[in-house]
Order: C-alpha cells, then sequence, then structure tokens
C-alpha cells in the first residue's frame, strides 16, 4: 500500500514538472515574440546655415543654426525617456550633430552611434549651394504652380507629382550630371535599411534611432511602406515612427512635434 502511495505522489509531481514546462515554455515564445518589435525613430536634423539662407542643401553641409542646435537639445530632453538599443545617422554633420545631442539626454550607455552613407540627403549636383528658386521654379512652372520661399504651393506639387518624379526631373535639370536620380537614391536608402533592420532583429528588437533629411526620410517611408507617405511636412527636429512587427511595417506618425514641444516644456 505504501508503495502505491509513493507511486502516486511521484507521478502527481512529475505532471507538474511537465505543466510547468510547458508554461515557462509558452512565457518565453511570449516574450520572444515581443521582444522582436521594432519602432524606428526618424529624425530630421536641426535647422542649419542653408536652411535658413534658402539655399540648396543635399550633400553639400551646412552647420547647426543657434536656433538649431537649441531644437536638437529641446528634442532631446523630448525623448529623454524613450529607450534606445541602436543609433543611426547619415554621415553629414548636421546629422551626426542633431543625433548626439539626443544620446547626450537619458540612460544611453553602450549605445554608440553609426554613421551610414546611405542615409544622405538626396545629392542635388550642380543645384548644392545655389538659390532654391533655381532648382525649384522650372519644376514648379511645368507643373503650373509658382515657386517661392515659404513653399506655399509644395503641397500641390507633391499631389501632381511623386518623389520618383522630382528627383528625375532635378537629375534631368542638372546641367552637370551629378544629381542623383531616384533608382540612385533608392538603391543607397535600401542598402542602409537592410543594415539597420537586420541589427535591431540581431538586437532582439527595441527602438531605433535614425537622424536623416528632409526627403531621404519620405524616400525610406516609400521603400518600408509603399504609398504611406503623402505629401506630409516633415520639419527640422520632427519623428516620424514606423512600427516593424512579424516582417511587417506600418507608419505611426510622420513629422510628429510633440517630442520638440514637450521639451520646450
Amino acid at each position: 500500500m505504501k508503495k502505491i502511495l509513493v507511486g502516486l505522489v511521484g507521478l502527481v509531481f512529475l505532471l507538474g514538472a511537465c505543466n510547468t514546462g510547458k508554461s515557462e515554455e509558452k512565457t518565453d515564445s511570449t516574450e520572444t515574440k515581443a521582444a522582436q518589435e521594432t519602432t524606428l525613430y526618424f529624425v530630421r536634423h536641426g535647422k542649419t546655415m542653408f536652411n535658413t539662407t534658402g539655399q540648396v542643401q543635399g550633400w553639400s553641409d551646412t552647420p547647426l543654426t543657434d536656433e538649431g542646435v537649441q531644437g536638437a537639445k529641446d528634442l532631446a530632453v523630448g525623448l529623454k525617456e524613450t529607450p534606445f538599443v541602436l543609433a543611426y545617422s547619415s554621415d553629414l554633420g548636421r546629422a551626426m550633430s542633431t543625433a548626439n545631442y539626443v544620446l547626450a539626454e537619458g540612460d544611453r550607455k553602450g549605445i554608440e552611434l553609426e554613421t551610414l552613407s546611405g542615409l544622405r540627403e538626396w545629392n542635388y549636383g550642380g543645384y548644392e549651394g545655389r538659390d532654391n528658386a533655381d532648382m525649384w521654379t522650372p519644376i514648379f512652372e511645368k507643373n503650373g504652380l509658382k515657386f517661392d520661399e515659404e513653399w506655399t504651393q509644395y503641397g500641390e506639387l507633391t499631389r501632381k507629382l511623386s518623389d520618383e518624379e522630382i528627383a528625375d526631373e532635378i537629375a534631368a535639370n542638372d546641367k552637370t550630371g551629378t544629381a542623383e536620380n531616384y533608382k540612385e537614391i533608392v538603391k543607397r536608402s535600401k542598402e542602409a535599411m537592410d543594415q539597420i533592420l537586420a541589427e535591431a532583429k540581431a538586437k532582439g528588437g527595441g527602438n531605433v534611432l535614425i537622424v536623416a533629411h528632409g526627403s531621404e526620410i519620405p524616400t525610406i517611408l516609400e521603400i518600408l511602406v509603399p504609398g504611406g507617405y503623402q505629401g506630409e511636412d516633415i520639419k527640422n527636429c520632427s519623428v516620424t515612427t514606423v512600427k516593424v512587427k512579424d516582417a511587417a511595417f506600418s507608419i505611426d506618425k510622420i513629422g510628429d512635434l510633440s517630442y520638440l514641444e514637450k521639451g520646450k516644456e
């Protein structure tokens, strides 16, 4: 009789251990799935000298103005409580400066900024450094619109032309033949994003900081979520977020200024 009781107790213990193992396995699986979720935080750099003087700025690079520095610092405070697992920027000075201001706030231990040339702004070739009007007026007029320094009709232009058409028009108009066409921009942008996404996956997901540029960010959005960008304004120090889950991409917000405003409080 004692042997039977001992046997029953052992069986109950064994079943309990098996059930516990299954429960833990399920919990681990759930945690792994949650950990693989990634949010990409695309930040446009702070305001620069060429942004202020109305000059074409692609691969040419000018420093942040006092306003641009303050904007980057305010944004950094606004993002202070947002943890990042990785941080990237283009290798242009204005993007690197902005990224470093952001990484100076909050608990960023172990995070090093990685710069990627594939995240650069569009290369405007012979238009670099010239007045914005020199490059944009022919394109606006061709589409029955008028260019002004307030970009009043830019939204109408983007409703008429895709980013691909705009980039290719600029390249076609550039007499030096050095401006990038859209295919070239997409190629190096995709290579950069492939690297970022692979490294984020290896980290197990999380929030990723990516500091880039006003035309480059929409290009990346089109790569990740075709048709998701509809010409929304992406101001200096704005944040655009993209969710990545199970290899699917969804745009959360475009040109969000709430972090910037929060940092000013």
